[in-house]
């Protein structure tokens, strides 16, 4: 267990779509206790996607309580081949990313949503997340994707911002 290097963009692993875990999977606790202490070691970093560590699977960890916006969330969570089964609202938000860590953007998502997935206990299941976790849920699925928060800014004229401080 430690604390991994983030793959930055322009790195083709950020492309890729990441494979769901079938069954047993004995590097597992590896991966969840890896992610978890890499999203501990980047101050305000509240979401992690395992290909941002350079690991094809489809695990994300998240934990909006780090967030500098207060927010209603459901703490660190660990999510297994997350799903998102039911969609409600729009809105847009600056999205960063530490794969992006230069630029921030303005993205449109969805202001409710519910995921399924398996916990990091390996049990299934499912979380109604609004507003700032909502959007935190979508854009860490999105990396499972290949899909970066650059690729869904309407325009990469007016939408994207150079950062000013991390």
């Amino acid at each position: 267990m430690s604390i991994i290097s983030i793959i930055q963009y322009p790195n083709p692993l950020l492309k890729s779509t990441c494979e769901p875990i079938a069954s047993e999977l004995p590097t597992l606790p590896v991966l969840i206790k890896d992610l978890q202490d890499t999203l501990q070691a980047h101050p305000y970093c509240v979401g992690l996607a395992a290909s941002q560590i350079g690991v094809l699977y489809r695990v994300i960890a998240i934990d909006c309580s780090r967030s500098r916006k207060p927010c209603k969330n459901h703490g660190p969570l660990v999510l297994i081949n997350p799903v998102i089964t039911h969609t409600a609202g729009e809105q847009v938000m600056r999205e960063g990313c530490l794969s992006l860590p230069d630029y921030t953007g303005n993205v449109k998502r969805y202001q409710e949503i519910t995921v399924e997935a398996i916990d990091s206990e390996e049990i299934p299941t499912k979380i109604i997340a609004v507003g700032f976790e909502a959007v935190v849920l979508q854009h860490e699925i999105d990396h499972l994707d290949g899909v970066l928060f650059l690729d869904r800014v309407s325009s990469l004229k007016t939408d994207v911002f150079r950062r000013k401080s991390y």
